[in-house]
C-alpha cells in the first residue's frame, strides 16, 4: 500500500494505492484531508485619506509586470504609471489626467481582475 496527497482544484485527498493485481473490486473513493491551504491574506489598502480622487482600474484582467511611478510623483495625461501583461501582451496603464500619485495599490507580479484600482491620483 502506498499513501499519496493528491490536490485537484485547490482541494486536498489523501488517497491509498493497493499494489499488486487487480481483484475486480471497485476503487475506494478518496477521502478529503482536513487540512486546507491556508488562503493569501489580503492586501493592506492604502492608509484612509492616501486615495486619491481619480482612480486607475484595469481594462482586463492580468499580471503587474512594472511598476514606473510612486505616491507623490507627479505626472502628465498618456503618462505610463505601470505595466500589465495580459494574454501574453504587455500593455501601457497610463495616467488619464495630469496630476499627482496619491496612492499605488499593486506590486509588481500581483494578479489583478478586470475593475480592479491599481492607483489613484489627485
Amino acid at each position: 500500500m502506498k499513501n499519496y496527497t493528491i490536490t485537484v482544484n485547490g482541494n486536498v485527498y489523501e488517497v491509498t494505492v493497493e499494489e499488486g493485481v487487480s481483484t475486480g473490486a471497485a476503487p475506494a473513493a478518496p477521502k478529503a484531508a482536513p487540512k486546507a491551504p491556508a488562503p493569501k491574506a489580503p492586501k493592506a489598502a492604502a492608509p484612509a485619506g492616501a486615495q486619491g480622487s481619480v482612480v486607475v482600474s484595469a481594462p482586463m484582467p492580468g499580471k503587474i509586470l512594472g511598476v514606473k511611478a510612486s505616491a507623490g510623483q507627479a505626472v502628465k495625461k498618456g503618462e505610463v504609471i505601470m505595466i500589465l501583461e495580459a494574454m501574453k501582451m504587455e500593455n501601457d496603464i497610463v495616467a488619464p489626467s495630469d496630476g499627482t500619485i496619491a496612492s499605488i495599490n499593486v506590486a509588481v507580479g500581483d494578479a489583478v481582475e478586470s475593475g480592479a484600482t491599481l492607483a489613484t491620483l489627485n
